[in-house]
């Protein structure tokens, strides 16, 4: 009887004791399974990020190797890193930036238009992490590397680009930089990035009286065209003579409209005063074979007698008594007034000659870093900023690319970051 008593309660035992076991094994493989689940999906998330992130910034599907290095890098907390090894991908330049920069090279805007000096060079700035405000300033311009065997560069016409485009060439690799001034007859000190290429000059010099290249250049770089920059207020001793008094008979309307732009405008375009796009307008009358011209020191225009082009008296008639452009001197009247909200460097003195001083002028404005990052957003969040958090991204960014040099990778990737997860 003390024999079975005994048997039973080691039964009895040994079974609680393989249950015990029984449920510290089962809430083991729970626990590993849960483990598991929550280490797969910390890794879904950091590839999907990295996805999402890579498909913002180069517009391509990236190589799973790349996917799991950026992942890794999410993962260690470095995100500008990740968005950084996104922008190795060849198709963040001939592509993303491409069309990024194309749409300022033309008049219609066009982002389906042909590679040109204008596009490569901001293409070629961004990857070297040049100093951004230099497209406007530096005597700079970026071609194709001498070792692909490219038409040359020609101040005629865009065969070089197009050659590049035609070809299909990596423009990670095959750009390099150069003088503007040793390829297209410029003077060093008359070289102005972007607003001197070829590609500029034949949009906003053609015709015309130079002020297009002023007003694209605001649309393009400071993210502003001249309606909103209306003022009455400034003086208007600097209106050329092609603008009417009294339009219509109408004194009003120049008071009220006319002044209010060109007041501003003519005294800052008169930096361009030099500057030409000569072609056979007969032969060529859309300027396919034209080039840019400059008039040089000794140099003078038969319509002027001076060095400033005739374009600039041109319906001289209009108001005789009106502003007769003597030479390429320029004055900033908007740092006085409402225009003051550009934000414009008060270590600069806000006047100067020619192309290149204009173009630092404009380049060290508030309003030109803001434009920066307002057109990166809209290329990599594909929506223009709405609310406050976006607003408050975008001043944050805008604060960064300052204090970086003006690398415009790194409002890339910034941005990219920022709208990774939409």
């Amino acid at each position: 009887m003390k024999q079975r008593l005994r048997t039973i309660k080691s039964l009895s035992l040994l079974s609680y004791n393989g249950k015990k076991m029984h449920s510290k094994t089962l809430m083991s493989v729970l626990a590993l399974g849960v483990f598991s689940l929550f280490s797969a999906n910390v890794a879904a998330g950091s590839l999907e990020q990295a996805k999402q992130l890579h498909d913002r910034i180069a517009g391509v599907a990236a190589s799973e190797t790349t996917l799991q290095n950026m992942a890794a890098l999410l993962d260690d907390g470095k995100p500008i890193e990740a968005a950084y090894l996104a922008m190795e991908t060849p198709a963040f330049y001939s592509t993303t930036l491409k069309l990024f920069a194309t749409p300022w090279t033309n008049i219609d805007q066009d982002i389906f238009a042909p590679l040109n000096d204008y596009s490569a060079t901001v293409i070629g700035a961004v990857r070297d992490d040049v100093d951004f405000r230099d497209i406007l300033q530096a005597d700079m311009v970026y071609v194709g590397k001498n070792s692909l065997n490219l038409p040359g560069y020609n101040r005629n016409n865009n065969d070089h680009y197009q050659a590049l485009e035609d070809q299909f060439i990596d423009l990670k690799d095959g750009l390099e930089r150069t003088t503007q001034s040793s390829v297209n007859g410029l003077p060093a000190d008359a070289t102005a990035g972007v607003l001197t290429s070829r590609a500029a000059a034949k949009e906003f010099f053609y015709l015309g009286t130079n002020r297009a290249m002023f007003r694209f250049t605001l649309m393009n770089h400071l993210c502003t065209d001249l309606e909103p920059l209306k003022d009455n207020t400034r003086p208007t001793d600097r209106i050329r003579q092609d603008v009417s008094r009294s339009p219509g008979g109408d004194s009003r309307l120049f008071i009220n409209n006319c002044s209010s732009c060109h007041s501003g405008m003519d005294p800052l375009a008169q930096a361009f005063a030099f500057y030409e796009y000569e072609f056979n307008r007969d032969q060529d009358p859309t300027g396919e074979a034209g080039a840019i011209a400059y008039n040089t020191s000794g140099q003078t225009d038969p319509a002027t007698g001076t060095r400033v082009q005739g374009k600039y008296h041109i319906n001289s008639t209009s108001f005789p008594f009106g502003y007769a452009t003597p030479n390429d001197r320029w004055n900033n009247y908007w740092r006085e007034g409402p225009n003051q909200k550009l934000g414009w460097d008060n270590s600069l003195s806000g006047q100067g000659s020619g192309a290149k001083s204009l173009g630092q002028e404009l380049a060290n404005s508030n309003a030109f870093a803001q434009c920066q990052v307002k057109k990166v957003f809209k290329t990599v969040c594909l929506r223009d900023a709405e609310s406050q958090a976006d607003i408050a991204q975008m001043s944050a960014t805008t604060t960064s690319f300052k204090q970086n040099s003006y690398q415009l990778k790194r409002v890339f990737a910034e941005v990219g970051n920022y709208c990774m997860g939409e």
